[in-house]
């Protein structure tokens, strides 16, 4: 693992004023925060959130903007400029923002200027796309006359759906945002936008790029705190849409508080994937992939595939690899080293729940194949990636979303059973197949989940959906789908001539 040495400077934005609404910086008049380094347990920044009178003046501007056109009746060209400029400054201050995400989240250096930073312009050049593309469909789509009982012609108009409130969550601060906010624009939506307290400082610095590639005032708002922020959102008359990316517990509160006025949510929410390792399979190709898969940002992605599942056969000899990988091939440690694979959890609190879970799966039998302990000489929040085995599919550390490198390994004698143990979850987000081709597709088809990666699958796509089934979530993000939840449908309909 490698030593924390002294991390490069990282530029913190102006966290004087968290709050910006109709164009203008504020200082909060909320509840007060600190930003903490995970990887040193050492203060960043201090700031102070936004209270409800902020809030409220923060939907109102997206309200009076959007009624007026400000955004939404520019021309689809303009709105996808605006955003080809956001995505380009993005990249061109892509390493000060990696650094932050490093600082702030914690995240590897080197995912940092991948999925956290680069990936982020790719989304927002893709939205801009959608903009002048507009929705499957189009924005004006001519139907076929209807010819009984009368004859009469249609057409479809495809407008967007209004005030947006986003809501993001912290470990991916930068691409979430992305995710939610580049397709509201794109849509000619506007947004009022609550990044998690642990993503704020990215979020700030990113707002402030938007404002300077020009998105108006008023048609992107920013409130910043905790869950009393969110709860004046979900519950707001004035917020048509409300885009929500986080735990289930909160997920269920946004729900319920928009449901008192029939606002519409998109809910992405937890997942326990699992990893099917079919019989025959590579192991020399599947193990190292496997295991990078849910240790990626240290295992705090709702995608993680953290159910490992081995034909039994081959369970003596995938446990070897994957205890001499974990060992050898995944350096934990300082985020800023190049050569650092898992960083440190988000917080002390975080790190307690998930050891209390090992705590109890090892107390009912559990045996822990590697890791579930703490680095030493790292003052931060780190745990080593951690392999478990003797556990049941029903047991609580293979049904609860731990949000952290830890992954439970399971036998299975056939294929269906690999099937039902794939299954037997609330979540369905993710999953990684291996094996023969055609086989392992077969298989994927019958996994209740959103996405399935066959063999190691591919890059990240703006143009597909990312959809949970069961308690996953509600709706889709990114993709034609993911695009579509931002507008809603007008039927025209008269006599023909």
């Amino acid at each position: 693992m490698t030593a924390h040495a002294a991390p490069p400077a990282v530029v913190l934005p102006d966290v004087t004023r968290t709050t910006y609404v109709d164009g203008s910086w504020h200082e909060g008049r909320g509840a007060s925060f600190t930003s903490t380094d995970p990887a040193t347990a050492t203060e960043l920044a201090r700031w102070t959130g936004s209270d409800a009178t902020q809030t409220e003046a923060a939907v109102a501007a997206a309200r009076r903007t959007f009624d007026a056109g400000t955004w939404r009746a520019r021309p689809p060209v303009e709105r996808a400029a605006v955003l080809r400029r956001l995505a380009g400054l993005v990249e061109e201050h892509r390493e000060e923002l990696a650094r932050l995400v490093v600082a702030e989240v914690g995240s590897p250096v080197t995912l940092a200027r991948s999925l956290q930073t680069a990936t982020p312009a790719v989304n927002l050049a893709w939205a801009a796309d959608r903009a002048e593309a507009g929705p499957r469909g189009g924005y004006r789509e001519e139907l076929p006359p209807l010819e009984h009982p009368v004859r009469a012609e249609s057409v479809l108009l495809r407008e967007p759906i209004g005030v947006v409130a986003a809501i993001t969550p912290y470990n991916y601060p930068i691409n979430m945002v992305a995710w939610k906010v580049g397709p509201a624009l794109a849509a000619g939506c506007s947004v009022v936008l609550l990044p998690s307290p642990r993503g704020t400082l990215c979020t700030v610095a990113l707002v402030r790029l938007a404002e300077e590639a020009g998105v108006p005032p008023g048609v992107l708002n920013l409130v910043t705190g905790g869950g009393e922020v969110g709860a004046v959102l979900s519950a707001h008359t004035d917020v048509d849409l409300v885009t929500f990316t986080g735990s289930n517990a909160v997920g269920a509160e946004v729900m319920r508080a928009a449901a008192a006025t029939s606002t519409k949510v998109v809910l992405e929410l937890g997942g326990k994937s699992p990893t099917v390792v079919l019989p025959g399979a590579d192991l020399a190709r599947a193990v190292g992939p496997s295991m990078l898969r849910f240790c990626r940002n240290a295992g705090q992605g709702c995608g993680a595939t953290t159910r490992i599942l081995v034909h039994r056969d081959d369970v003596e000899a995938f446990t070897a690899a994957a205890v001499a990988f974990l060992e050898g091939q995944v350096p934990v440690g300082d985020p800023h080293d190049v050569a650092t694979e898992v960083g440190p959890l988000i917080s002390a609190e975080h790190r307690d729940r998930v050891e209390g879970h090992l705590e109890r799966a090892v107390a009912r039998g559990a045996r822990v194949l590697t890791g579930g302990g703490r680095p030493a000489g790292l003052d931060g929040w780190f745990l080593l990636p951690t392999l478990v085995t003797g556990v049941d599919a029903d047991d609580e550390i293979c049904q609860e979303e731990l949000f952290a490198p830890v992954a439970v390994l399971l036998a299975y004698d056939t294929v269906d059973e690999a099937v039902a143990i794939a299954n037997n979850s609330r979540y369905g987000l993710n999953a990684l197949v291996w094996g023969e081709h055609e086989e392992a597709l077969a298989v994927a088809a019958r996994l209740e989940t959103g996405t399935v990666a066959v063999n190691g699958g591919g890059g990240a796509r703006p143009d597909v959906p990312w959809v949970g089934a069961k308690q996953s979530g509600i709706g889709s993000e990114m993709g034609e789908d993911g695009f579509a939840e931002f507008f809603t449908v007008k039927h025209l309909q008269w006599p023909a001539p």
